[in-house]
């Protein structure tokens, strides 16, 4: 018996019926073998993790440009805070964690430099070619552009994952089903990856926006989710300092949303008679949701993001000169082919050219953007 066995007899032991157990993947496109000691959510935990795309992350926007500090959240430190919070929920639920984790590693692989206007303008630009979103481009690079393997192009990841990706939704993105059985729900732990997501970005923006200096304790005294926390934790830690005071905030807000979570999903889970995989994907509705009270704190706290800091005008300012960037990177490969690389030029033996310059502007990072954009387009600095 092998430790993959054993695994899976825990699994059988300690999962709800209604979580995806391991066993019970619809497997792979390309069929391999099982490993001996990992489970299959666990061998693709791994192959994203050593992912060229993963590691670009770690150069790539969250809200502030990376040259604009050290301290600040990317799409990397992003994507490792859902993947706590998504393990958190999945472990209160007796959900499958590892499954939650591969969604939550690779649920923003696809995002290109510069966050939101990055992908704006790859959108306008690519708009009469098929267009831009970060979910499907996702996709396409761990079922397609990935090439670490002898056997198979992309990384080969399970269906279960790849679905997660596909019906990825935030406030933010437009899922494309395609394929993923379109008329039905993910399973509950695609569905806790959606909601960590929103949990994270929501609370990591407002601390970076509050260490930025951009917004103020004082801007958020009507923000009740914020205003609720703050004043419990300057109660029991009135000497303590504000660093320590907005640190302790965020994480309390953060483990309310969590435990609100929690609570409705075993009453959603009870109130729907959800006993079964089957009975999730027809739910009438997600089982992983907010209350309503907590809903309406929460789109209060987004609301006040979107107002005070996503469109702060210093934050405007870069997001113009990033969407520029990437439009003129675009037009600037598209008229002239042959600035592209040797490697990046093979591909348009199998893919149009239009698509080939966008999958290499959506792989650069935010460094790299600004590098050949300098070297190509600022011309009077290259003299």
């Amino acid at each position: 018996m092998t430790l993959c066995d054993l695994y899976y007899k825990f699994e059988d032991k300690w999962l709800a019926p209604y979580a995806q157990h391991t066993k019970n993947s619809k497997g792979r496109e390309y069929p391999e073998p099982e490993h001996p000691s990992r489970s299959a959510y666990q061998r693709d935990r791994d192959r994203i993790i050593h992912s060229r795309a993963f590691r670009r992350m770690e150069y790539k926007t969250q809200v502030f440009i990376i040259h604009e500090g050290d301290h600040y959240r990317t799409r990397l430190t992003h994507t490792m805070e859902v993947a706590t919070i998504s393990r958190s929920i999945a472990r209160a639920l007796r959900l499958n964690e590892d499954l939650a984790e591969a969604i939550s590693l690779a649920h923003d692989v696809g995002h290109p430099p510069f966050g939101h206007s990055g992908e704006k303008a790859l959108h306008e630009v690519m708009e009469p070619y098929g267009g831009f979103e970060h979910n499907s481009q996702g996709l396409r690079i761990v079922e397609e552009l990935e090439t670490k393997y002898p056997d198979f192009q992309g990384l080969n990841l399970t269906w279960e994952v790849r679905e997660g990706l596909a019906k990825h939704k935030s406030t933010y993105d437009k899922p494309s089903l395609n394929k993923f059985d379109p008329n039905k729900r993910p399973t509950l732990e695609a569905q806790i990856v959606n909601i960590a997501d929103e949990i994270a970005y929501n609370t990591h923006d407002l601390d970076d926006g509050l260490e930025s200096g951009l917004i103020t304790f004082e801007d958020l005294t009507d923000i009740s989710v914020w205003n609720d926390a703050y004043e419990n934790v300057t109660s029991k830690y009135s000497k303590a300092n504000d660093e320590v005071k907005r640190y302790y905030t965020i994480r309390s807000i953060i483990d309310c949303l969590v435990m609100d979570v929690n609570s409705v999903a075993q009453n959603n889970l009870k109130n729907h008679g959800i006993k079964s995989i089957n009975d999730v994907k027809n739910a009438p509705t997600d089982i992983i949701a907010f209350s309503p009270d907590l809903a309406d704190k929460n789109k209060l706290l987004k609301d006040f993001l979107y107002d005070n800091l996503y469109t702060h005008y210093q934050v405007n300012r870069m997001n113009h000169k990033s969407y520029i960037i990437v439009k003129e990177l675009f037009k600037t490969y598209l008229n002239n082919p042959k600035l592209l690389s040797p490697s990046t030029r093979s591909k348009l033996k199998k893919y149009p050219i239009e698509r080939v310059i966008c999958d290499y502007i959506a792989g650069m990072t935010d460094r790299y953007a600004f590098q050949e954009h300098k070297k190509l387009c600022d011309v009077w600095d290259n003299i």
